[in-house]
């Protein structure tokens, strides 16, 4: 361990990094198995993110959850919230336009995570919560932000990489990944075609930064049944506004 590394320090990370939308609440006993930890060590990290106000603990169940004090940190993210302001007016212009629910995302490792989002009206739509992470080589956001790394942070990030399938239509072979990502960087969009969720069809775009380096993606995604009328429609606006957000974060930038 390097000598200017504090383990309590990185297990406070850890257990804060155990938090998600998928596991919203942990309980002394689950996050101690968890992280591999005693259950009185994880008690007393536990204790001590809830007494500065980094956690707080349900009532009913006396279970602990992220409180308040993360969401402030989080907006005080300078990236976060100049992406936040380029890309609000074209999601919306963008959601208007398809009806479809609309979401910006960037790559984090093999994973995007989606940062902005904006449901569609229809009833019938796709329900999933800010914050969700999802492999990036079988969704449409995912594949643009892969296309456009550098090409040996892309290579890393390939080798070894297993591609799990998440449906039938997923790719899972990493020279058919590769032709589609430089496919993507010839066109200028990415599509997810039931590659995720069988059903599902995606579109999307990069938005760049004012170096012209893509920060994050714009795209829009619905029932295929929904998606697959309007395809030409979509890509053109997708791309089009992921164009004018692209504008604004340079703009926001400077």
């Amino acid at each position: 361990m390097p000598s200017n590394r504090l383990a309590s320090v990185a297990a406070a990370a850890r257990a804060l990094k155990a938090f998600t939308p998928t596991e919203p609440t942990w309980g002394v006993a689950a996050l101690a198995e968890r992280l591999g930890l005693s259950t009185s060590s994880a008690h007393r990290i536990l204790s001590t993110l809830r007494d500065e106000g980094l956690l707080e603990q349900v009532d009913s169940t006396r279970a602990y959850r992220l409180a308040n004090t993360v969401f402030d940190l989080a907006s005080a993210i300078p990236t976060h919230r100049t992406l936040h302001e380029a890309v609000l007016m074209p999601m919306t212009e963008l959601r208007h336009l398809t009806n479809e629910t609309v979401q910006a995302g960037v790559l984090d490792g093999r994973q995007v995570v989606y940062v902005e989002r904006l449901d569609s009206p229809h009833s019938l739509r796709l329900f999933a919560q800010l914050g969700r992470r999802m492999d990036a080589h079988c969704t449409g956001t995912g594949k643009v932000l892969l296309a456009h790394l550098p090409a040996p942070r892309r290579d890393r990030l390939l080798r070894d990489w297993e591609l799990p399938p998440k449906t039938t239509h997923t790719i899972t072979d990493r020279a058919a990944l590769e032709a589609e990502l430089a496919s993507i960087r010839q066109n200028g969009f990415a599509e997810n075609r039931h590659e995720s969720e069988l059903g599902v069809v995606s579109v999307a775009a990069p938005l760049r930064d004012a170096g012209h380096n893509v920060v994050a993606a714009l795209s829009v995604a619905g029932p295929s049944d929904r998606m697959d009328g309007a395809r030409r429609e979509i890509i053109h606006h997708v791309r089009r506004l992921a164009a004018t957000a692209s504008r604004q974060l340079k703009f926001d930038s400077q």
